[in-house]
């Protein structure tokens, strides 16, 4: 079973894009036998120490950074405004606790806030809309002095949700914000430790977990560029639909499997290299869904598009509620994510990387 602690700690950490300092701490402390660096924009890179630097390269990514918010201005009545960082629906915003992160580091608490239906006028309640200008965020200040002087908030600071993580034993849900996407965080670390122990590899394997992908895939341009893979895998934390569709029609359900990605408005995936992962899930009876998404996107986006051009296989988790405070999904999903993928990496040869490769 997954590791609950490591899903907590990830899951836990304050990182918006752009601030992803302590989920850098966090995948430091957890990954094993491997060479493991970060750069100024907070990728970090973790290379087995197996590796041999003479055979073709998986790039094993994940973004870390998570959706949040940045104080924009502080008003004088102490209430403070903001922006986002990351795609919102302005509907979801209000009525949550969040975090600032101060100049020193220090966290502060705040509550997502906008006017109530009391001073509204008739107009106001007929529109019914929120605009990011019309809500704030309110630490209990009085005065923008004591949001300066009492809380050391200033303007630029980052913000993000707060919220508990819970795991419950009993039907293997884990519930917390940011599965989108530090499950794949997660997953990135199971699989390279347990590749760590395996001696017969015909593959170089180097994690990249990139930074500021939910303001635009930022961070996996680096980190390809970098790395120069031959191949890659993205772990994505991808939104549920189970409670939108019918069984038939959802792609993205939970417990029933990893999900692997055709296509978004990023990509397009590598037949060849879907029909491998595929034909080995079934041999393996490793549990998966299939998913064309109309709309999203992940870092696939810009790393098919790096060196010569990239075959990726996008492996989702599915999660609902992404890009929201709250998210649910399933250890099983998760369990299944990394069983494919060390399945897929310790499978590989010269002639099935040739295939995808079309050499």
């Amino acid at each position: 079973m997954g590791n609950i602690e490591l899903i907590r700690d990830l899951t836990n950490a304050f990182g918006p894009s752009g601030f992803e300092e302590d989920v850098v701490e966090v995948i430091k402390k957890y990954v094993k036998d491997s060479d493991v660096e970060s750069d100024s924009m907070n990728n970090v890179f973790s290379k087995l120490n197996k590796n041999t630097g003479k055979r073709k390269t998986i790039l094993l990514d994940a973004h870390s950074d998570e959706v949040g918010f940045m104080v924009q201005s502080i008003l004088k009545n102490g209430l403070i405004s903001f922006v986002t960082l990351g795609g919102w629906i302005n509907s979801n915003i209000p009525a949550h606790l969040v975090n600032i992160k101060n100049g020193k580091g220090e966290i502060v608490e705040g509550i997502t806030v906008s006017k109530p239906p009391h001073f509204m006028t008739d107009e106001e309640r007929a529109n019914d809309k929120l605009s990011i200008e019309s809500m704030y965020i309110d630490v209990g200040a009085s005065s923008r002095e004591e949001v300066i002087e009492y809380y050391g908030i200033d303007i630029g600071d980052p913000i993000a949700p707060l919220v508990d993580f819970k795991y419950d034993e009993k039907t293997g849900i884990l519930r917390g914000k940011a599965f989108d996407n530090r499950l794949g965080c997660m997953c990135i670390i199971e699989v390279m430790n347990r590749l760590s122990e395996m001696d017969d590899l015909n593959i170089d394997v180097v994690g990249g977990f990139a930074a500021q992908e939910e303001v635009g895939m930022r961070g996996a341009k680096i980190t390809s560029q970098r790395v120069k893979p031959d191949l890659a895998i993205v772990f994505e934390g991808s939104p549920a639909d189970d409670i939108y569709f019918d069984e038939i029609t959802a792609q993205g359900s939970l417990n029933k499997g990893v999900q692997i990605r055709h296509m978004d408005q990023s990509y397009i995936g590598s037949s060849q290299y879907i029909q491998y992962a595929k034909d080995i899930a079934k041999e393996k009876n490793i549990k998966f869904q299939s998913a064309v998404r109309r709309r999203g996107s992940t870092n696939a986006g810009a790393i098919h598009l790096s060196n010569e051009g990239v075959p990726v296989l996008v492996l989702g988790i599915p999660s609902r509620y992404v890009h929201t405070h709250y998210n649910y999904c399933s250890i099983n999903d998760i369990d299944d994510t990394i069983e494919l993928a060390t399945n897929v990496i310790k499978e590989f040869n010269r002639e099935s990387i040739d295939k995808i490769l079309k050499k």
